[in-house]
């Protein structure tokens, strides 16, 4: 099939799109991406065996893509584009990352009697409600959950298949009505002809504790911060590297200081995979405390599979997808979020438990290998574009 894929960002990078991508190219299908850019990336190009379509997208744009619901102009933006690529190619199906996209996608859909596929990276309407910039006074006014939600419920009724990424978003789905053999789960799981394993190489000096991420206050690495003060009396040598980006980085850097954290943190910048597989060589603990709400009751994270894959022990706050997970492979432990103390006391428990600590180790590797790993994803994937080009 030829199929047109649609992309709210600039491209590349996005590990999810590039490994969906390149199992249907291996499948024999003819892949189109099309995705905005903010710099003077060329406009079109064939990129590793597919064409990448670009459209610069002025600032104001972008910004409006906010007040969506309210206002038409980052549809119209979005609109226009697609519909100039239709002109010139006959595409036999549309695939949408991400909810915002499915009002234009349903219309590209009936006027050119072709399947669309919507693929649900996140809770959106969930996300709305914890994102820093749609908390602010004017974004509830211009981008309130309520219009998501009814938004969602409205749409997605009206495609003709659902990706979700984990089991947790297909069952959210089925209570909205959705009927379940329109859902299929394709998780974030690990690439591992893509994953470069660096050999473990612990520091027995320090205890290091990682993660890697974006940094919003919803992540939670607040509350690891304010934990480090109880733990550095039981264990004086340790340190604590975040890697990655966010909105809330500086907010964080601020506390760390106030915490008098200064010479045990360390702020990375973003990482390429293969910095972040030497990072993840180096480190005792790896970190996931994200603050529960619904969104992240209900995605799951790259990091997981990495973490686990690269055989660091887990510590992770009770979000049901990974708490699930965590405890079905027993490879890491879960505190309850946004509780210091308990954080705290987990760190101390499973630094002095060392049978614990290797068996968890032991664990997460096989598990990856075993079932958590795109080789398994991609079938699902794949699947979909089977039963549709049978409809055909």
């Amino acid at each position: 099939m030829k199929i047109l894929m649609v992309l709210e960002s600039g491209f590349p990078s996005d590990i999810r799109v590039e490994n969906e991508i390149e199992s249907l190219l291996k499948a024999g299908h003819e892949i189109h991406l099309a995705c905005f850019t903010k710099t003077s990336q060329s406009e079109f190009e064939k990129y590793n065996g597919y064409f990448i379509h670009r459209k610069m997208i002025p600032k104001i744009i972008h910004k409006s893509s906010v007040a969506c619901l309210r206002f038409p102009i980052y549809f119209n933006f979005w609109r226009k584009f697609l519909k100039k690529l239709f002109s010139k190619y006959d595409f036999e199906a549309i695939h949408i990352h991400d909810l915002p996209l499915i009002k234009v996608g349903i219309e590209i859909k009936n006027e050119y009697n072709i399947p669309l596929i919507i693929d649900l990276h996140e809770n959106f309407p969930a996300a709305i409600e914890v994102y820093s910039h749609t908390n602010t006074i004017l974004g509830k006014i211009l981008s309130p959950p309520k219009l998501w939600h009814q938004y969602e419920q409205k749409y997605l009724k009206k495609v003709d298949k659902i990706i979700t990424v984990v089991d947790e978003a297909k069952e959210r789905l089925i209570k909205l009505g959705i009927e379940p053999d329109l859902i299929t789960v394709v998780s974030n799981t690990l690439n591992l002809d893509k994953f470069r394993l660096h050999k473990r190489n612990i520091d027995g000096n320090f205890l290091t504790l990682i993660y890697v991420g974006g940094l919003n206050i919803h992540r939670g690495i607040q509350i690891v911060l304010k934990s480090l003060a109880n733990v550095i009396r039981e264990i004086p040598e340790i340190r604590f590297w975040i890697v990655g980006e966010g909105s809330y980085k500086n907010t964080l850097i601020h506390l760390a200081k106030e915490l008098k954290l200064e010479k045990d943190v360390k702020f990375w910048d973003w990482q390429n995979m293969d910095k972040i597989s030497e990072l993840l060589s180096k480190s005792d603990i790896a970190l996931i405390p994200h603050l529960k709400s619904n969104h992240t009751d209900s995605t799951i994270p790259h990091k997981l599979f990495q973490y686990m894959y690269a055989q660091i022990p887990i510590i992770a706050s009770d979000c049901e997808p990974i708490k699930r997970i965590l405890n079905e492979t027993n490879t890491g432990l879960i505190y309850e979020n946004n509780n210091i103390s308990q954080l705290a006391k987990t760190i101390i428990k499973l630094a002095a438990n060392k049978e614990k600590y290797d068996s968890l180790i032991i664990n997460g590797k096989k598990s990856v290998l075993d079932k958590f790993n795109w080789n398994n994803d991609e079938k699902n994937l794949l699947a979909i574009y089977s039963e549709l080009e049978n409809e055909r």
